[in-house]
């Protein structure tokens, strides 16, 4: 990152692609990314059986890069056995990071499963590996969309990195002060590991409204009504977006963040703007 040296660096986060030509993209978005030397790379998976296989297999082509690679591991919907059959795979595939969440309940299933929440399972993944894995949790700076009160939110948030998390990824956000919000009332709970950030580029609006309004992200009017105003001019977007995403990521850099998690639905382009924009 630059003259960056911070403690936690960077870390880049894929979803696993359904087509060849989204595998191929991939590859070549991995190696550029790699380049970076990030901390390491995450990997999401839909809810459902096949898509955990296709995790796996993302997990093994991403991990090619001798980057350290994290797939994420939801709860909701599997039982125990099944969890502990995926545990074991991964360390004999010398997967060591795993980021833990509660997930969703896949449509059409009729049972929430074993565990029913990411406090839950990262208990569960530390009595059956002890240390092995380092464990990543979900925090939610403008709240998690389920969560009946803010409050409730983050007590939540500190019964998961209680249970033995490492460190927790945001979700992402546009609002510096809801992040530095969030870890002020994380610490106040006792909690002490590291709260890095996730960030969004914006290269689309459509996408990024649907995105947001899914999960709960506030997009704050005024880049709201800037990127409207653009209509499907990509250009201005990204080159808006960019400067946006950079002084919101130098903020919380200089704020005190440890590090940056980007969201980069597999694409490399515009991260890296935004980390070549870092001082």
């Amino acid at each position: 990152m630059g003259t960056h040296q911070h403690p936690l660096g960077i870390s880049f986060e894929f979803f696993p692609p359904n087509t060849d030509a989204g595998r191929d993209k991939l590859r070549r978005v991995r190696d550029e990314l790699a380049a970076r030397k990030p901390r390491f790379f995450s990997v999401t998976y839909g809810a459902g059986g096949s898509t955990q296989a296709r995790t796996r297999e993302v997990v093994r082509e991403v991990g090619l890069s001798g980057i350290t690679t994290a797939p994420h591991l939801s709860c909701i919907g599997s039982e125990k056995a099944q969890l502990r059959d995926l545990l074991a795979q991964y360390r004999e595939e010398g997967i060591d990071s795993l980021v833990a969440l509660r997930g969703d309940m896949p449509s059409g299933m009729a049972s929430i499963g074993e565990l029913r929440y990411a406090n839950e399972l990262v208990e569960f993944i530390r009595d059956e590996t002890g240390d092995h894995f380092e464990i990543a949790v979900a925090a939610y700076p403008e709240s998690h969309p389920q969560a009946p009160s803010f409050d409730k939110d983050v007590e939540n948030f500190a019964r998961k990195m209680n249970a033995g998390a490492n460190l927790a990824i945001s979700q992402y956000f546009f609002t510096a002060d809801a992040y530095f919000n969030f870890v002020d009332k994380a610490r106040a709970l006792g909690v002490e590991q590291p709260i890095v950030p996730g960030i969004m580029p914006i290269t689309n609006y459509t996408k990024l409204a649907r995105f947001s309004d899914a999960c709960g992200a506030e997009i704050p009017r005024w880049i709201r009504k800037q990127l409207e105003a653009y209509g499907d001019d990509s250009e201005s977007i990204e080159a808006f977006g960019t400067e946006v995403v950079s002084r919101l990521c130098q903020r919380l850099l200089d704020g005190g963040a440890p590090g940056l998690h980007f969201y980069t639905l597999n694409q490399s382009r515009a991260p890296l703007r935004i980390v070549d924009n870092l001082a």
